[in-house]
């Protein structure tokens, strides 16, 4: 077994705490980020922490790290086919300013935005357990507590959908997920929020017109709508 770590051990718990670069709260996790530590020694191989604004009114939520995206750079949604849609509509939209080079070091900041995902770690097959979706849920919950300005969440995904209504304590049959649906919750941990959902920006929905570009931008149209 391994002894359990999590907290960033140097500062000590945190409420805004993210993950640490050894935690191992998830051993099937854990154990396969130390396969690819192995076998990719320059790559990242950490929970991968939140992207973006210290206290955006803009919050997405993804699903988790890809295996050669943000698990080798570091940075949710950079190094995979994801990312470009992603990154290329949050710079038409006005979240984003710079290029959006697939690499950490290319100079893209996030206006009013931030980016996190449910679940920290790279899964095997891009497949999160249900144990480990709701182990993670902790560091949503930091996360989300952490914004006092924010008034929208884009989820990508059932997964990051249920995740989240699981993490505010909302029943999921009376908000289901659905392509550019709309909740408004009231929540006691946040301001009232405006939840939009979308289909996850994978290159599998992309590649098969489940998501198009164009519905893509229809997310962000009405969350920029929700800003004003």
């Amino acid at each position: 077994m391994h002894p359990i770590t999590c907290a960033n051990e140097e500062d000590g718990l945190d409420h805004h705490q993210e993950p640490s670069k050894s935690c191992n709260l998830c051993p099937r996790l854990f154990d396969f980020r130390q396969i690819n530590q192995t076998n990719h020694t320059d790559w990242f191989n950490a929970p991968v922490p939140s992207f973006g604004a210290d206290d955006p009114q803009l919050l997405i939520i993804g699903l988790a790290p890809g295996l050669k995206g943000a698990n080798r750079t570091g940075r949710p949604f950079t190094g995979d086919f994801a990312g470009i849609l992603l990154y290329q509509t949050l710079i038409k939209y006005g979240f984003a300013q710079g290029v959006f080079d697939e690499r950490i070091d290319d100079g893209l900041k996030l206006v009013n935005c931030k980016i996190t995902n449910a679940v920290r770690c790279v899964p095997p097959e891009n497949k999160p357990t249900p144990v480990e979706i709701k182990t993670c849920q902790q560091f949503l919950k930091n996360t989300l507590s952490a914004q006092k300005k924010l008034k929208v969440i884009v989820t990508l995904g059932k997964i990051a959908h249920d995740s989240l209504l699981d993490a505010l304590g909302f029943k999921k049959s009376l908000y289901p997920f659905g392509h550019e649906s709309i909740h408004h919750l009231k929540t006691t941990m946040l301001n009232d929020i405006v939840l939009i959902s979308s289909y996850h920006c994978s290159k599998y929905n992309t590649s098969t017109k489940r998501l198009t570009e164009e519905m893509f931008h229809k997310v962000f149209e009405k969350a920029s709508f929700f800003l004003k």
